[in-house]
């Protein structure tokens, strides 16, 4: 039987890792393969089935995309592999999932006893995305 830890129980009883509030998580199942891939101007980890959010691209919900800048290839069984800048060969697949906007920020200006003040919003438009592949060529 496996016992669950509660949400501040870190430490494992049982030798089993699993994150807090989840599924009991083996090591040594899956190898984990991982690259660095650049986007919108930042860097981003991730792993097959990932689903992140990026700056926003050309692309409707449903298509696929393909992120070429490949900084590094990670793997378990095999050497690291970094680009210098890029890795030659490599690519990202994914899955966009829909396109939106993040949550308004206001802006707001003022300047104290000269009748200054100026109001302005912004939503940052973006688009997930769901890692499907990683391959190298």
């Amino acid at each position: 039987m496996v016992s669950y830890l509660s949400r501040f129980e870190w430490a494992p009883k049982d030798g089993v890792c699993r994150a807090p509030d989840s599924e009991p998580f083996y090591e040594g199942e899956n190898i984990l393969q991982y690259a660095i891939i650049e986007t919108g101007g930042k860097q981003y980890r991730v792993t097959s089935g990932d689903v992140l959010f990026v700056e926003k691209l050309p692309a409707e919900a449903g298509d696929s995309v393909t992120f070429d800048k490949v900084l590094a290839v990670l793997d378990d069984e095999k050497e690291a592999v970094f680009g210098a800048p890029l890795v030659e060969g490599a690519c990202v697949t994914a899955k966009v999932v829909k396109n939106g906007k993040a949550k308004k920020i206001h802006i707001f200006k003022y300047k104290p006893k000269k009748n200054y003040r100026r109001r302005q919003g912004h939503r940052q438009p973006y688009t997930q995305v769901q890692i499907d592949a990683i391959t190298v060529g």
